[in-house]
């Protein structure tokens, strides 16, 4: 995710790290190169080189606009609820905090059940990150050999089944209902990550706007180079570079759980759990929050 202050006018046309220029300027450039040919070709060979009306370009356009609109709102929308996925794991981890304050004063079997279950949410919580990511979390030094994260959680489950199951029990049934209620929020949370991971948008919904979006800028210049004459390059570069960098956005958002600029900070969210469980135990060698490098956070 890119963390920056808002840039001045003058930087706001330079900046090039966290945008989509370094994706899509290859296709800026191509349409820019073109119109360029078809401005100089019908210059001097306009019976080789024709131009039409311009005016079919602009309802086009529009047209166009609207569905890559659709389209970013949609994978804007999976950006989001990946986001609130993970916010909600946040505050589940802090109830779980908050809920076996319960077990320590009943002695030494409570105490370490509490610490087994907020070092396994910690577990949770960075194999969660690496499953989804499909890359190490870097920051921590819990394991080099992460589980799958239903790993964490069936341990959670073990320890609050046998504190139930002792033969002086642990646990009453309402708080153990309460305390697996917490747990299974945490199933919750690996079901929706890997439902939006394993769910993209629709691919022939992606791949008619990518064949309209190229069609319409390779056809663009045919329509302006009588009008606009040597400016005609310039006016499809902006257009190519809003429409495919509109595109090449929506391909940042579908994913929200990559490594790219705008991409969710889930190795930092999953630092922030880390810190969050392991400090209400006591714990001193907590590892630092995670910081923007050069504007993007991981």
């Amino acid at each position: 995710m890119i963390v920056r202050d808002k840039p001045g006018l003058l930087r706001l046309f330079l900046i090039v790290r966290g945008s989509v220029v370094q994706q899509i300027w290859p296709q800026v450039g191509l349409v820019m190169a073109l119109s360029l040919a078809v401005v100089l070709g019908h210059a001097h060979a306009p019976g080789l080189i024709p131009t039409v009306n311009g005016a079919p370009f602009a309802l086009v356009g529009i047209a166009l606009s609207v569905f890559l609109g659709f389209r970013n709102n949609a994978c804007y929308d999976r950006w989001w609820e990946a986001r609130k996925i993970w916010g909600h794991l946040v505050t589940v981890s802090r109830d779980l905090v908050r809920q076996t304050l319960l077990l320590p004063p009943r002695g030494a079997t409570g105490a370490r059940a509490r610490e087994t279950l907020l070092r396994q949410a910690v577990v949770f919580a960075h194999a969660l990150a690496r499953h989804v990511r499909g890359t190490d979390t870097p920051g921590n030094a819990i394991t080099s050999d992460w589980p799958h994260p239903d790993q964490p959680l069936l341990r959670m489950g073990e320890t609050l089944a046998a504190l139930r199951a002792a033969p002086a029990p642990v646990l009453s049934d309402v708080e153990f209902t309460l305390l697996d209620h917490t747990v299974g929020q945490l199933s919750a949370v690996l079901s929706s990550c890997e439902r939006l991971r394993n769910t993209p948008v629709p691919f022939g919904y992606t791949l008619l706007l990518h064949r309209t979006a190229y069609l319409f800028c390779f056809m663009l210049p045919f329509g302006f180079a009588d009008v606009l004459g040597l400016a005609t390059p310039l006016a499809a570069g902006v257009v190519a570079y809003t429409l495919f960098g509109l595109d090449a956005l929506s391909e940042e958002l579908e994913e929200p759980f990559g490594i790219l600029p705008n991409d969710l900070p889930i190795t930092a969210l999953a630092i922030a759990v880390e810190r969050i469980l392991r400090g209400a135990l006591g714990d001193t060698d907590l590892p630092s929050p995670a910081e923007p490098v050069d504007g993007i956070l991981l």
